[in-house]
């Protein structure tokens, strides 16, 4: 039988937050764990966004499973981006992003922040996640002992998220080969402040009920004063039953759903249409991104984000007239024929087979006449019709963006990154300095294939992202000032440098306005 997660989750405010940054999302095909960043405004936008935009990919049957989950990574931070220029209020949000795709007998795994993936399979318990933060890096480089790490001052600092502080985010992707009984655990950092590894391993290990692990683990958390969110998702690799393994029915949308599918220009986009959605499918929905769907406060605001939602559910939204309709009549069809062909078939018993009943020509048949006026005329129509589509489709590639590769450099292209017969949709624009060679593998991959923007600035803000990742000074020493309290438990700020940069100068004092959830 095909594999499928089993999954229980549970998040928490805790006990010195006003509000939860913490999304999470677990079915039988995809677990999701996002914690948000951004002080009173953004965090729990930015975290309910990038689940519910992930979502979706609760299926199966995907022709090439190991990139839809960190593709889809990647269009969520476009819509972080265009929220933070739909509300500028929103500038500086970010969100950690740790997600699981079962796909056959694979789990793929995507990663960014510090946010954390456990595993315990055959007895062996790791962390399977890196943390993208400063005193990681310090410890990855030698110059912190991982014992120090978790007391150290400036332990929340992140180096790597999603968000508009990076428009082509570095994620750590990974392919594992899955089996029954396998055990996950994802996590906020909440959980990882106050609960030890050790103790997350003995929930992991003896507690058969997967529901009881992750209370038991929020409730240590807020016994322990719980600082900051804290988010639990449990997962539990099994085969699947008959049930589970069937094809779900298509979600059967109502006129509010789909009168949701057409929203205005901007303005936020009713519940309804991922309620219903995610109420076709086995599922549980926790933190921001439960609030939100629940009070129909959905942090998505653009049309676009919108309408490829809306156009994911919709081809599935219930049968069209095409999928009820009864097999063409013989008749009809030989009428169909006729019309289409410009001539009927002859008939077999006929003595002459351009002779209809009667004896006369067909080609002399004034109805016969009337279609030998219209077929011309149609086919000309269709193909001024395909003329004009195909001008106006290429004048509109000339008015697209996108980075790619030119001679083995970093270059940016105007149009789009494919061909159209012989013809060239794409021309180049400016030609870099960055060398594919200097960029990691996968930023090269994606490179190579093309990296769509939304305007020329948006292509030069890549190519700086680029260009910053290529060779990262190493971070200065920090400089620890004041007394701040073991773990960060005063509210510390996390901040977020972008993918690659020089590593900045830890904050002394950091303000408690951007504490992450």
């Amino acid at each position: 039988m095909p594999l499928v997660l089993r999954f229980a989750a549970r998040s928490d405010v805790g006990r010195v937050r006003s509000k939860n940054d913490d999304s999470a999302y677990a079915g039988l095909h995809l677990a999701v764990v996002a914690d948000g960043m951004g002080g009173h405004v953004g965090g729990d936008v930015a975290s309910a966004s990038t689940v519910l935009d992930l979502a979706v990919l609760d299926a199966t049957g995907y022709p090439d499973p190991s990139t839809v989950l960190p593709d889809e990574i990647q269009n969520a931070n476009l819509i972080l981006n265009d929220l933070v220029h739909a509300s500028p209020k929103l500038a500086g949000m970010g969100t950690t992003c740790t997600a699981l795709l079962l796909a056959g007998e694979t789990l793929h795994l995507a990663h960014i922040g510090d946010s954390r993936a456990y595993r315990l399979k055959d007895g062996s318990f790791e962390q399977v996640s890196v943390d993208h933060t400063f005193v990681q890096r310090l410890v990855d480089e030698g110059r912190l002992d991982p014992a120090e790490a978790e007391s150290h001052p400036h332990k929340n600092v992140l180096m790597r998220v999603l968000g508009d502080v990076d428009a082509s985010p570095e994620l750590d992707i990974s392919a594992l080969p899955a089996a029954p009984g396998e055990r996950w655990l994802l996590c906020s950092d909440g959980l990882t402040a106050v609960v030890s590894p050790t103790t997350i391993e003995q929930k992991l290990r003896h507690r058969r009920d997967l529901q009881a692990i992750a209370d038991e683990l929020v409730d240590l958390t807020l016994a322990g004063g719980a600082p900051d969110n804290v988010t639990v998702v449990v997962l539990e690799v099994a085969e699947s039953t008959a049930e589970e393994a069937a094809v779900p029915p298509r979600a059967q949308l109502s006129d509010e759903a789909l009168a949701a599918a057409t929203p205005a220009e901007t303005g936020p986009v009713s519940g309804s249409l991922l309620r219903e959605d995610l109420e076709s499918r086995p599922h549980v929905l926790v933190g921001a991104a439960a609030q939100a769907t629940d009070t129909g406060q959905i942090p998505i605001v653009t049309r676009r984000s919108t309408q490829k939602r809306a156009a994911t559910l919709l081809t599935g939204a219930g049968a069209t007239e095409s999928d009820t309709a009864p097999p063409l009549d013989p008749l009809a069809a030989s009428a169909a024929s006729e019309l289409i062909g410009g001539s009927r078939p002859a008939d077999p018993g006929a003595d002459d087979p351009g002779r209809g009943d009667t004896g006369e020509r067909v080609a002399d048949h004034p109805a016969r006449r009337r279609r030998s006026v219209f077929i011309p005329v149609f086919t000309a129509l269709l193909a001024l019709i395909f003329a004009v589509v195909l001008t106006w489709g290429y004048l509109w590639t000339q008015t697209q963006y996108y980075v790619g590769s030119h001679e083995g450099r970093v270059a940016i292209y105007n149009g789009v990154s494919q061909r159209l017969g012989p013809i060239t949709l794409s021309h180049l624009d400016t030609e870099t300095s960055v060398l594919l060679d200097d960029l990691p593998s996968y930023t090269r991959q994606r490179v190579e294939s093309g990296l769509p923007a939304r305007d020329l600035e948006h292509a030069q803000e890549i190519v700086a992202d680029l260009e910053n990742s290529v060779t990262p000074a190493p971070p200065p020493t920090p400089r620890p000032s004041g007394s701040p309290s073991p773990g960060g438990t005063d509210g510390a700020t996390r901040t977020a440098t972008p993918s690659g940069s020089p590593s900045p100068e830890p904050p002394t004092s950091p303000s408690p306005s951007g504490g992450a959830g």
